[in-house]
């Protein structure tokens, strides 16, 4: 095999293995890139300032503010109680059973209401915590429930307002829903089997005496963490689920940019809840500051590592990999999903490697004769696949704030976000194929 492709595979396994050490995203981007310019033959600090630093630069400039009014609104939900709510809802639709899967559907829709995947951690984590102690079940499933409901469907299916499906449209012209019916149909099929398997799982720990009180996990929870108040106050569902649909209609309907949608549903639920927060004014400035505090951690943990992609994907390496690809007897589809997925697998970041393969190869793939539609929706689905290695910055996030470690939580990530969207994927492409 070719030694800049070779190159490129072992740096993503140190990443990966590095993570799994949980090393800081902001130490191993620099340090592997590094490594990859080194043996790769690019000057160090050149590449360093001129690779990395613009790739990560650009990142956080073209999309700083899809985090910013996606974290504003997840502090909203959190500290008004709209987001338990919503969880109480729909617990009470399930009477309290398929608890797993239930936060990976509460998860996903306050993501596809626009709420930022990366920073929906923050708002949900607390309510998966009490209904999991409610179920006692164990806590191993936690990141994982939550992370799919965030990183699947709701980030690929039509009509999405996550950046995956901004990024496709800026890039290719294309509308949030491309694709429509096969699409539709793949984000069926991924929250079916992210369901089934969910709660395949629960019943299997709690088959195997692993419940919420588990002295065997490494971390262990305060007291005050897992403290719970049933009598609080809650928004009703309806005045809940509103600001969320508004943004649906405003980015889907009415065709505004994402960021004035989201914008607009901030300011209707702080206009419906604004009494619910006691302190008035100066209150809200403190959650409006946890917001913005919580899209700049979000941001940086993902730039960091799409600089990283900035000296990959100007190596020989890369060159030769898509060439490779490109002249291996595959379809233009699969072309597609390849090297979009290899591009997030670099970057350890869905919308990072999107945004370094339509950077890179956005000309290649207008030109392989397949409808932009189905590009659009191959690349934001392939994204959504290798980006969930274990260096993904965002699972790192997610993990620490679970209390959880890779070795206890990864395997139900990388089955739910790795092999399902891939399944996916094997479900589009034929029905793409087909015409539909």
């Amino acid at each position: 095999m070719n030694f800049g492709i070779i190159v490129l595979f072992v740096a993503l396994i140190l990443f990966g293995v590095l993570a799994f050490k949980q090393v800081s995203a902001y130490i191993l981007a620099p340090l592997i890139a590094v490594f990859v310019a080194v043996l790769s033959g690019l000057p160090i600090l050149d590449s360093l300032k001129n690779l990395f630093m613009p790739a990560a630069s650009r990142y956080f400039s073209s999309f700083f503010l899809v985090f910013f009014v996606g974290a504003l609104f997840g502090a909203v939900y959190q500290y008004t109680g709209a987001a338990e709510s919503i969880a109480r809802f729909m617990s009470g639709l399930t009477k309290d059973k398929f608890v797993a899967p239930l936060i990976m559907c509460i998860t996903g829709v306050l993501t596809f209401g626009g709420v930022s995947g990366f920073v929906v951690f923050f708002v949900i984590y607390p309510i998966a915590l009490q209904m999991f102690k409610k179920a006692n079940l164990s806590r191993i499933l936690i990141p994982g429930a939550i992370s799919a409901g965030c990183w699947t469907w709701s980030m690929t299916a039509p009509g999405s307002p996550s950046i995956q499906n901004v990024i496709a449209m800026d890039s290719l012209g294309t509308s949030s829903t491309a694709a429509f019916v096969p699409s539709l149909i793949a984000a069926v099929a991924q929250f079916v089997l992210i369901f089934v398997w969910l709660e395949y799982r629960a019943r299997l720990l709690t088959k195997k005496g692993r419940f919420f009180d588990d002295k065997t996990l490494t971390k262990q929870l305060d007291p005050s963490e897992i403290a719970t108040d049933e009598k609080r106050d809650l928004p009703k569902p309806i005045i809940a689920f509103l600001p969320i649909i508004t943004i649906l209609v405003l980015f889907n309907i009415f065709k505004l940019p994402v960021e004035t949608s989201v914008m607009s549903g901030v300011i209707l639920a702080v206009i419906l809840m604004f009494p619910r927060v006691e302190g008035g004014i100066k209150e809200w400035v403190v959650i409006f500051n946890k917001g913005a505090a919580d899209s700049g951690v979000a941001i940086l943990n993902t730039a960091i590592v799409v600089g990283f992609g900035g000296i990959v994907q100007n190596t020989q390496g890369f060159t030769d990999l898509v060439n490779s690809l490109q002249n291996m007897s595959i379809s233009p589809m699969v072309f597609v999903m390849i090297t979009v997925a290899v591009c997030a697998g670099a970057c350890g970041s869905a919308s990072g490697g999107m945004g370094v393969a339509f950077n890179a190869l956005g000309g290649i793939f207008r030109d392989l004769g397949i409808p932009l539609e189905y590009v659009h929706r191959i690349g934001a689905i392939a994204a959504g696949t290798l980006d969930t290695l274990p260096h993904q910055g965002a699972q790192i996030t997610l993990l620490g704030i679970c209390k959880m470690t890779h070795r206890e939580s990864y395997f139900d990530i990388m089955v739910t976000q790795i092999i399902v969207p891939f399944i996916a994927l094997g479900i589009f492409i034929p029905l793409a194929s087909m015409g539909l």
